[in-house]
């Protein structure tokens, strides 16, 4: 099982990655065989190259991610986070809570995304009104 400090640093690189990397960047933060639900309820998606193939809507935006609480336990963690989409005509925030657990390596084997569309704020620009 890996350690507290391992997995601490594993959600502090997923969420530099989620800011600031590819979707390649992004996937390789989580193990090969690796399960993604994101939001819970929908279809899992299986391996890195399904969860490259998730993350890469995201790829072209601006994306800002900030840590609001993180709950560390038996090799998996628990965290609340702040992720701001801009895209060219609106910019999108959304806190969801993501579970995860984590390999030896610190690489995610499951991600389960607790949000839904109603806890997304849209901010829409350029419009009149």
């Amino acid at each position: 099982m890996p350690s507290a400090d391992v997995i601490r640093e594993a959600v502090a690189r997923y969420l530099k990655a989620v800011a600031d990397g590819t979707a390649g960047d992004i996937a390789a933060c989580y193990a090969e065989d690796a399960t993604l639900e994101d939001p819970v309820g929908s279809e899992p998606r299986r391996g890195r190259a399904a969860i490259r193939e998730f993350y890469a809507a995201i790829e072209t935006s601006r994306r800002h991610t900030e840590l609001i609480a993180l709950r560390v336990a038996a090799g998996s963690a628990a965290f609340h986070f702040l992720v701001r989409t801009e895209l060219p005509d609106q910019t999108i925030d959304v806190a969801p809570i993501d579970v995860m657990t984590f390999d030896e390596d610190g690489r995610i084997t499951s991600m389960r995304a607790f949000w839904n569309p109603d806890d997304m704020a849209v901010r829409r620009h350029g419009q009149d009104g």
